[in-house]
Formats: C-alpha cells, structure tokens, sequence
C-alpha cells in the first residue's frame, strides 16, 4: 500500500506533463471562445436610437450588399478606447462599413466619445440593458463580428482589434469574402 502512495506524485506528474505537452502540440488558444453563429444568418437585434447617429439594424445593414463589421463597444471600456483608432482607419481609409452596438452605456457618455474621439460607425445603436447582445453571443466588450453580404456571421474577434489584427485577420477575411 506504500509503494502506491509513494508513487502517486510521480504518476500525477506525468499526467501534468502530458496535458501541457497536448496544449503545446495542438496549439489550441483556451481564451478564445467559438461562436455559435458562425456562418450563420445574423440573428434579429433590436436596439435603441443614439441621438441624431443613424440606427443599426438588421434591415440597413442587409441593404448594402457588402461585408461590414459589428462592433460591440462601451465608452467605459478601457479596451475599446484602444481599439478606436483602428475602427476609424478601418472606416475611413478602407472604407469598410462598421456598425456600433452600444452595451451597457451611458447615452450621455456615448455621445461624448464619439464626438471628441470621432465616430467610426455607418450606423449605430444602443444596447442599455445587454439583452439584444446576448442574441450575438457577446460576454463582453469589445467583440467584433465580420458579416459578408449576405447578412452571415463570418469570424468573430473578441478582445480589441489592433493594428495586427486588423492588417492580418480582419481586412484579409473581409478581402476573402467580396
């Protein structure tokens, strides 16, 4: 009975050692979370108006025809704040359609961003209560979602978009699915 005792770290050890091995062999992320929705039609949101800014929803954003971007944003989220210059050059010199889902947010702190930060969205709304975000499968902010022209979910970014993931994940897939 000793000498199964005794050989119990050992034996705990090596199971360790294989499940790290496995990570590190399959170059699997466990932050990143698969979204349910991939490839799949964009499920109806309904959201509230942002003063005189145009209302995102489903309808506007099928009517392009093009691929865009929804962005899930708060002007109390410090990652977003990161993120915002990266949505206007992705707005304004790609020309990339993006529309903003306000979560949880202020209406008056909202606003203030957008207009001393600059506003990076075709179309926007609110999301005061966080319900119509769940629909998306959003668990926080700031997520994005690449749509192609057909109104499908197509890649879905949690986490601030930087200049490396815009360059080589975001602008590629939206290049990948004209």
């Amino acid at each position: 009975m000793k000498k199964i005792y005794s050989s119990l770290p050992l034996v705990f050890f090596f199971i360790l050692v294989i499940f790290f091995f496995r990570q590190l062999i399959l170059k699997e992320d466990p932050s990143e979370l698969p979204s349910v929705l991939i490839d799949k039609s964009l499920p109806i949101i309904k959201l509230e108006k942002l003063a005189e800014y145009k209302l995102f929803n489903r309808e506007n954003l099928l009517m392009l025809k093009e691929p865009s971007l929804i962005n899930v944003w708060s002007s109390w989220c410090a990652p977003c704040k990161v993120e915002h210059e990266f949505l206007l050059a992705m707005s304004a010199k790609y020309n990339i359609k993006i529309f903003g889902i306000n979560y949880k947010d202020d209406k008056k702190d909202a606003m203030k961003v957008l207009k001393l930060s600059g506003n990076p969205f075709y179309a926007i709304g609110r999301d005061e209560d966080g319900i119509q975000s769940i629909n998306l499968g959003v668990y926080g902010v700031p997520e994005t979602f690449v749509i192609d022209a057909n109104g499908n979910i197509r890649y879905r970014h949690v986490g601030p978009i930087l200049e490396y993931d815009m360059k080589n994940t975001i602008l590629p897939i939206l290049n990948s699915i004209k």
